[in-house]
């Protein structure tokens, strides 16, 4: 059974998607970017900021699902460039407080709304 969940804690989103889909025990949010929740506009010009602001972003999704980031198995990141992979690097690893999901990075030609990272994860349920 498939239960689709909203909440007004993350950006709307700007097509035509589900914020996140719980399927049993798993869930799936939608990629998440650095956009402000309120105004609808990415936040910073670094990808440091974007990427504190995706996993503000993510952390809402998946709290409204009955999950957290300790609960993520795998992520997927996509960066606009491979240039801000180390600072990347340093703010992912900031979120997470010593759990280590799999993950896979990669840099891609554009993101939605030019912006410098998009962070998708598959997480389960908090027990």
């Amino acid at each position: 059974m498939l239960e689709i969940i909203h909440t007004k804690n993350a950006p709307e989103p700007i097509g035509p998607y589900s914020q996140v889909i719980k399927a049993g025990d798993f869930i799936f949010p939608a990629g998440q970017i650095g956009v402000d929740a309120v105004s609808g506009k990415l936040v910073g010009e670094n990808i440091t900021e974007q990427t504190e602001q995706a996993f503000k972003n993510l952390s809402a999704v998946l709290e409204a699902a009955g999950s957290s980031l300790q609960h993520v198995v795998k992520t997927t990141c996509y960066l606009s460039t491979m240039e801000n992979f180390q600072a990347f690097n340093e703010a992912y690893g900031k979120q997470f407080n010593g759990h280590k999901p799999a993950r896979t990075c990669f840099a891609v030609q554009e993101l939605p709304l030019k912006g410098l990272c998009e962070i998708e994860v598959v997480a389960v349920l908090k027990k």
